[in-house]
């Protein structure tokens, strides 16, 4: 079963430790949680249960389709950060405890000081089947 593994810009519930952004980290931290993310990685690789992942700039919009011959609407070019999405991970693994334990390992990163991050992680199955309409 696939799941994602969400990390979003401060829209979690309440951190458990509140850390500044990583915009304000020194580089060592930043060099620190980036090594962190990518032996977590690595080591899903070689168990097979590592699907594909990528951190995220903070800068988008929202878009939305708005009718035959009209440009799409775009919500600005600064949305509020807490909807923004700063990461994924897609990893293979054979149950939603698994996918949970994983997560959990990675909330650990660590942050400012070397410290785990305890950030929250949205844990997403992906659909194996479309859903079916019944009457």
């Amino acid at each position: 079963m696939k799941y994602l593994l969400l990390k979003h810009y401060r829209g979690n519930p309440t951190p458990a430790v509140d850390f500044a952004p990583m915009d304000q980290w020194t580089p060592q931290e930043v060099d620190a949680h980036i090594t962190f993310m990518h032996d977590f990685a690595a080591r899903l690789e070689q168990t097979g249960e590592f699907v594909d992942g990528q951190a995220l700039a903070p800068e988008g919009a929202f878009v939305r389709y708005d009718g035959a011959g009209r440009p799409p609407v775009v919500d600005g070019p600064f949305p509020e950060t807490k909807d923004l999405i700063a990461g994924w991970m897609a990893i293979d693994v054979e149950s939603w405890d698994r996918a949970v334990e994983l997560a959990g390992e990675l909330s650990a990163a660590p942050g400012p000081d070397g410290k785990p991050i305890y950030e929250w992680l949205e844990v997403r199955p992906f659909l194996a089947e479309p859903p079916t309409v019944t009457e």
